[in-house]
């Protein structure tokens, strides 16, 4: 197996994203945290309360403004960002923040998805082309290449389905949603719950886990 081979095989989700052949990927942390998940108190924060009015202004972000990536912390009440015009810093926002519209159009520049889409593309165009991509050993400049190649982000009818089904899964009896992360760049769905357990799942496989957790 080469070093190419070896990259891509070793990590969970890796430089191309989650493989083909785990359309799911359960994580498991602190047993202690399994045990007692039942036992503690569900904690309620303004996400619990306004998320059915929030779920619009979150579609938006992704899909008409400039956001790439977004953090939802339920438990917290946070909104994490990433931004197109400056992707290498995160922000952060209160999720009541979020319901305001002069809030977004203040914090979030109007783009529309082809656009944003095609200025991540020029991102990684010029990354190719400039001396740093130089500095990659070759298995990594295959792997960075191919995967160039062959990107498309999630489309915008999988962002709205997943920002859809959040609230349900925060609402499940004993095992419940802590925070959610989605990012149209990698087309996976980050889901943490009180267990502790972590689902990363492929965008295009949202659905099955959707009927296998939720008989939706």
């Amino acid at each position: 197996m080469d070093l190419e081979e070896l990259v891509l095989k070793e990590s969970i989700v890796s430089a191309t994203g989650l493989s083909a052949d785990f359309l799911q990927v359960g994580l498991k942390g602190d047993p202690s945290l399994r045990e007692t998940a039942i036992l503690r108190p569900r904690y309620h924060t303004i996400l619990d309360e306004i998320y059915p009015q929030l779920e619009e202004h979150l579609v938006e972000l992704l899909c008409e403004r400039s956001p790439f990536s977004l953090y939802i912390g339920f438990n917290s009440g946070e909104i994490r960002t990433q931004s197109v015009f400056d992707p290498l810093r995160e922000e952060t926002h209160a999720a009541e923040r979020m319901l305001e519209d002069d809030y977004l159009a203040r914090h979030f520049p109007a783009i529309s998805y082809e656009e944003k889409v095609q200025g991540m593309r020029e991102m990684y165009d010029y990354l190719m082309h400039s001396r740093l991509f130089e500095q990659l050993p070759d298995h990594w400049k295959r792997i960075f290449t191919r995967r160039h190649n062959e990107w498309r982000p999630m489309d915008m009818a999988s962002i709205a389905k997943v920002i859809g089904s959040l609230k349900a899964l925060r609402d499940m009896p004993d095992y419940y949603l802590r925070n959610a992360t989605i990012s149209m760049v990698q087309g996976i769905v980050r889901l943490q719950f009180n267990c502790d357990g972590t689902q990363l799942i492929n965008a295009d496989n949202y659905q099955r886990f959707l009927e296998e957790n939720l008989s939706v």
